[in-house]
């Protein structure tokens, strides 16, 4: 369905309607919730937590339901395969880490059909966070398609030093940053320093929009494109 998304005249539309059948068809059909309406509201807010640690009592809050409906939605929503939770890594951690779970849509597309967008929201916060949604929709592809037991996760410190993802498993560790710009800068590369600190083994990459792939302070800086095709089942190498 979403190759057909992508060569569309207007794949926002489509997603649009996407979003639609699934409420109607999969849901209001199935007897999944007895209030589509709110259930529309929470696939709402959880755009907002795309990319974010989640925090059910602000989703709650948000949807005007309580968090224990929330609860329930949730579970659906990763039932349909709708989206997913990403634990903290916290493998022999060295200092005191975050404890909830980020949470992405599973589609990059769905994300941005539920995210509403008006004058106080700057595309590129939106665009940005597609993109991290798109990198996550490839690194767990990778972990389920190639040999061995990979698990994805991100790290972040209580001090709110975060690295996005990190996959972890039998052929190594492996952490990427994402970055919604065209130049690395010498901040970008902190939280990378960071994660290198505790674990110096692991293989550090930065995600960006640029055009030039090289190597600062032991981190592999490549373009979105080229990282994402790049990554083919077996050995991490983008």
């Amino acid at each position: 369905m979403l190759p057909l998304v992508w060569a569309a005249d207007n794949p926002a539309e489509i997603l649009r309607v996407y979003n639609g059948l699934y409420l109607r068809e999969e849901v209001q059909m199935e007897g999944l919730v007895r209030n589509v309406g709110s259930f529309a509201r929470f696939l709402e807010a959880m755009s907002f937590s795309h990319g974010s640690v989640l925090n059910l009592s602000n989703v709650s809050r948000d949807c005007q339901v309580s968090r224990k409906t929330v609860e329930g939605y949730l579970e659906i929503l990763e039932d349909l395969l709708l989206g997913f939770r990403l634990p903290v890594f916290a493998k022999r951690a060295k200092r005191e880490l975050a404890t909830h779970p980020k949470f992405y849509y599973f589609d990059a597309g769905v994300f941005r059909a539920n995210r509403p967008s008006g004058p106080l929201d700057a595309p590129q916060e939106i665009d940005g966070l597609a993109l991290e949604g798109l990198v996550a929709q490839h690194l767990r592809a990778w972990c389920d398609y190639s040999a061995g037991n990979h698990q994805l996760h991100y790290w972040q410190t209580r001090s709110q030093v975060e690295v996005d993802f990190v996959v972890y498993g039998d052929s190594g560790i492996y952490a990427v940053e994402v970055k919604n710009s065209t130049q690395v800068r010498s901040d970008d590369l902190r939280a990378l320093k960071n994660f290198a600190e505790d674990y110096p083994q692991s293989q550090r990459y930065l995600v960006y929009r640029g055009k030039e792939r090289f190597k600062r302070d032991d981190v592999l800086c490549l373009p979105a494109e080229e990282f994402l095709l790049g990554l083919r089942p077996g050995e991490f190498q983008p």
